[in-house]
């Protein structure tokens, strides 16, 4: 039961905070950032919202991590007044590796096929 709530929970979050990126923080670094994934811990205390750039720079992964560094209070606070939980979560921030690492592999197999 409990894991359920978790899942509609992160799904609300995931929504909103992609809301919150595009309307509220006005941060260029942060414009190319997609959220992608949001895991919630049982507790519902703490959320880790996975992120995906579309620029393969590192210097670009850099800025949007420093950007939403800077936004996450903005975020937590903007998501404290469209949820209705008890207490809203700390949120962290973290750069989804598995888009790379399947267009990595798409890569490997597009090779093969050629050879």
């Amino acid at each position: 039961m409990a894991n359920y709530r978790n899942r509609r929970v992160a799904q609300e979050i995931l929504k909103e905070v992609n809301q919150i990126l595009r309307k509220t923080v006005r941060d260029p670094r942060v414009e190319d950032v997609n959220i992608t994934e949001v895991q919630v811990t049982g507790d519902l205390q703490q959320a880790t919202i996975y992120y995906s750039i579309l620029s393969g720079l590192a210097s670009d992964k850099k800025a949007a991590q420093v950007g939403l560094d800077k936004a996450a209070g903005i975020v937590r606070r903007e998501l404290g007044k469209a949820l209705s939980i008890y207490k809203t979560p700390e949120i962290v921030f973290e750069l989804d590796e598995s888009v790379e690492y399947g267009n990595k592999i798409d890569a490997m197999l597009r090779k093969l096929n050629q050879d």
